[in-house]
């Protein structure tokens, strides 16, 4: 069957897609382009890998099948791309998010995802545009230095645009719920709350179970907030000038490992200690104590150098600060659940990055920068799940990547796409 036309009747009759491409608006007054044709567009755009408004404008123009698809009437210059994002309601494409990752749950695709029944969330920043020219009203600011004419270096003013997100991963599965765009001057780790507070209002309080963050989040008022909405929390322990990071080093110093093991997703030996009733800090809740856990890891390094094979022991300690509701569960919890976070750079970032332009500005304004980065996690949804449901990309006989240019392939196939979404 025509690969692209099985995308689309799995994503129809799992998602309801055409409902969902319906339910998004724009502000556009007398548009000469109906919305849901661009709506068709940019969502096709992403499941495709087409990297800017400027090459989704010359498919709309080199392919007719493309057109009766999307159903256009004529082709779209970019700027019409970049017009309607500008005044597309965020919150739509937030909406249509919801309904997929919700869908997918019920089908239970994200129990690959629990660790002992548990689901952690995963936020982090990335940074998403920088130049030393263009810049809006949102972009925030910083001082780098470079080289002038005459070579010598001069400190100048860079804008750039950065974003939280929150992402659930798995061995299978990898989605990005939500992402907050980091206002000038403000703190990632407000951002990131605004994300969080969101994303309980959107998917329910007992969606996931509990919320797993690099170092930088070690922070009172941050864990404790989260203590208030009410989930879980692992966080990487990194500052040695912490009292919890010493106290932990001092107490585990001489005992024997809480647990020993071997991962073998990561091929190495991993020794834990667990030390419970740590006092944090002074700006998280009074009377409630945390663990650490500590992960002391070995394994061998393969390389080639010089056409030779070179083995290397090698060796890494991790350690992570957990809230109190894990002291019931075993130190592998917090272990796992600690390095699950490393998921969000490399099977979000990372592939967002490479395959789908994630860094890329498609067009430098707050609203549309915000819009187009929600229609490249809804599309990217989109496909993960239908990879998921291929069995040849399960059994590994088709890669990701060869799938998106196989749908850009089947739509040259002579069928009636024009009855897809704008038909009855």
């Amino acid at each position: 069957m025509n690969r692209l036309a099985q995308f689309l009747q799995y994503t129809g009759k799992v998602f309801g897609l055409k409902g969902l491409f319906g339910r998004v608006r724009d502000g556009r007054v007398e548009p000469r382009v109906p919305v849901l044709p661009l709506v068709v567009c940019l969502v096709l755009g992403v499941v495709m890998r087409i990297g800017s408004y400027f090459d989704l404008a010359q498919q709309t123009k080199s392919r007719r099948r493309w057109r009766h698809l999307c159903g256009l009437k004529a082709p779209v210059a970019h700027e019409i791309f970049a017009y309607a994002t500008e005044r597309m309601n965020p919150e739509d494409w937030r909406q249509n998010q919801v309904q997929v990752v919700k869908e997918l749950k019920r089908n239970k695709a994200l129990e690959s995802c629990q660790i002992k029944g548990l689901l952690f969330l995963s936020i982090d920043a990335n940074e998403h545009f920088a130049s030393f020219s263009r810049t809006c009203p949102r972009c925030c600011q910083r001082q780098v230095e470079v080289l002038d004419p005459q070579g010598k270096k001069v400190k100048v003013t860079q804008y750039y645009h950065r974003y939280v997100f929150a992402h659930l991963g798995g061995p299978k599965l990898n989605v990005v719920l939500d992402v907050e765009p980091i206002l000038p001057g403000e703190d990632e780790c407000a951002a990131a709350l605004r994300l969080l507070g969101r994303i309980r209002r959107l998917y329910g309080p007992r969606f996931f179970d509990g919320v797993t963050a690099d170092g930088w989040y070690a922070k009172g008022p941050f864990l404790r907030s989260l203590d208030k909405l009410g989930w879980l929390w692992i966080v990487v322990l990194k500052r040695e000038d912490m009292d919890v990071f010493r106290e932990a080093v001092q107490l585990s110093e001489g005992h024997q490992p809480s647990a020993q093991f071997r991962d073998e997703q990561r091929q190495r030996q991993v020794q834990l200690w667990e030390v419970k009733e740590l006092h944090f800090s002074d700006g998280y809740t009074k009377g409630k104590s945390v663990q650490v856990v500590l992960s002391d890891e070995s394994w061998t390094e393969h390389t080639v150098e010089g056409g030779k094979k070179i083995s290397q022991a090698r060796q890494s300690r991790w350690m992570w600060v957990a809230c109190e509701g894990l002291s019931g569960y075993a130190p592998e919890v917090v272990y796992h659940g600690g390095h699950r976070r490393w998921g969000i750079e490399n099977q979000a970032f990372n592939e967002l990055t490479q395959g789908y332009h994630l860094t890329h500005c498609y067009h430098h304004d707050p609203t549309a920068m915000l819009v187009q980065m929600l229609i490249l996690i809804f599309g990217f949804t989109l496909f993960t799940a239908f990879a998921l449901h291929s069995q040849l990309v399960r059994v590994g006989e088709l890669t990701r990547k060869a799938l998106a240019h196989e749908l850009d392939l089947a739509l040259e196939a002579d069928l009636p796409w024009n009855l897809w979404f704008h038909a009855g």
